[in-house]
């Protein structure tokens, strides 16, 4: 399987989905399972002359009962990883084309949300619910830009916004971390998308072996914002960076989450 670049869709009020890339590889490479030419660069490449495809992302969102922001993040990137590995993604499997096709070209992703019946509906199409522990996020193999399936054309991808309604617990030390720039303010929406973005960057630079101990133990995962020295230090440290092309939100090259997993602590 090749990997390509990741590109998020983020939220607009038109239902049209918008496209972020990231345009910089990490200092320390694209890791294992990336292509030998780094996706990660600015400037058009082979890949953009490819048929474009979306990951689709649906929170469900009830207006009574919304899940906190933190574990939205969580499970978003959970989804990610476990659509990756999922064995219908992989060799003959009947969504592997269409992961691959996805994977070849710029990869765009998009968060939407349902509630009621939309989430109902959604949830009967073929895809892989995770659950967290207030959110519940599906995520759907790779459909073309023009090609989503009506259940998921008509749900809005804007009013993602979500709270924390009490602090989240300081993350563990010892697992996997993705950490958000303390000096940004990204939607809900957006932000899930770069949560996937920083997992996958994390994947690649993982062995196979420290790959299959993840997954087996659930793909744990924490999301926090470190202070202001601290995220520089990230930066710095040499493990996987997502930066922004720009195109919705933030500005062009803004490094959006680090991808720290103890693996990478070289």
């Amino acid at each position: 399987m090749t990997f390509a670049a990741w590109q998020t869709g983020t939220v607009s009020s038109n239902d049209i989905p918008a496209t972020d890339a990231p345009t910089t590889a990490p200092a320390t490479g694209v890791g294992v399972g990336a292509p030998a030419e780094s996706p990660f660069r600015d400037g058009t490449t082979p890949r953009d002359e490819a048929p474009q495809y979306v990951l689709p992302l649906v929170v469900h969102l009830e207006k009574t009962d919304p899940p906190a922001r933190t574990d939205a993040l969580r499970t978003a990137a959970r989804a990610v990883l476990t659509i990756l590995c999922d064995e219908r993604s992989l060799g003959e499997g009947e969504w592997a084309r269409a992961m691959r096709d996805w994977q070849d070209a710029r990869i765009r992703k998009v968060v939407r949300r349902a509630r009621g019946a939309e989430w109902r509906k959604a949830a009967a199409l073929p895809g892989i619910t995770v659950t967290g522990e207030s959110a519940e996020v599906r995520v759907f193999p790779p459909v073309p830009l023009d090609g989503w399936p009506k259940e998921l054309a008509k749900l809005q991808v804007s009013g993602t916004d979500l709270d924390d309604p009490e602090p989240p617990a300081a993350p563990d030390p010892a697992g996997p971390v993705l950490w958000l720039n303390p000096e940004l303010d990204m939607s809900a929406g957006k932000t899930m998308a770069q949560a996937g973005h920083a997992a996958q960057l994390a994947w690649w630079e993982l062995t196979d072996a420290e790959r299959t101990a993840w997954r087996e133990a659930g793909f744990p995962l924490a999301v926090a914002t470190p202070g202001p020295a601290r995220w520089r230090e990230l930066t710095a440290s040499g493990l996987p960076v997502v930066r922004d092309a720009g195109f919705t939100e933030i500005a062009p090259g803004s490094c959006t989450v680090v991808a720290d997993h103890p693996a990478l602590r070289r």
